[in-house]
């Protein structure tokens, strides 16, 4: 009886594993890869469609952000950042996320006063998205698995990635390094 279940469960098994294409061809999946950088759909915080046209040709630094977080306080630094290097071509895109520990739990309309009203923040923000796990963004799976050599999971909030004119990934940052930092900088000017 036993050799008989066996002989099922491996029948039963290998069946569905050669018809897997058929099984799920409704089911929509997120690609491992977004075809390209500029393709990917994202909102901006106040709900429109994100026009990657304003961007292409720059570089771009991107940070999930959160706003209960002990990084917070590196607002001030992204917001001199931005300052400092968009006559240059460089864009500091926030990207507000409640991926680790519950610490952005706000509305965008909470987290939109919350930049402004605290740190001035005039540099572009996206729509709150998890940034890692299961539900993880196109945009942030694109960020942590395009480049082989900088793929990796977000580790907390305020990591920076840096992808250069061409829409390639080309440093990446833990939340430790601020955005003011030496590496930052020389990482950010060579992309300019």
């Amino acid at each position: 009886m036993r050799t008989v279940l066996v002989g099922l469960c491996l029948g039963l098994g290998l069946g569905l594993w050669l018809f897997r294409d058929r099984l799920y061809a409704n089911t929509p999946e997120i690609p491992v890869v977004a075809s390209g950088l500029y393709s990917i759909e994202i909102k901006t915080l106040s709900g429109t469609e994100w026009d990657w046209k304003s961007v292409q040709g720059k570089s771009i630094l991107f940070v999930n952000v959160a706003s209960k977080c002990g990084f917070t306080y590196q607002y001030e630094g992204l917001q001199t950042l931005y300052e400092q290097y968009k006559d240059r071509g460089l864009v500091v895109v926030g990207v507000p996320s409640n991926s680790f520990a519950n610490q952005e739990p706000g509305t965008a309309t909470d987290i939109a006063s919350f930049c402004s009203l605290n740190y001035g923040v005039s540099f572009p923000m996206m729509e709150k998205v998890p940034v890692r796990g299961r539900w993880i963004h196109p945009l942030y799976r694109y960020l942590t698995e395009s480049n082989p050599k900088k793929t990796g999971k977000v580790s907390w909030n305020f990591n920076k990635i840096l992808v250069d004119r061409n829409g390639y990934v080309v440093a990446r940052f833990g939340s430790r390094e601020k955005p003011l930092s030496k590496a930052v900088i020389q990482a950010v000017e060579t992309t300019l």
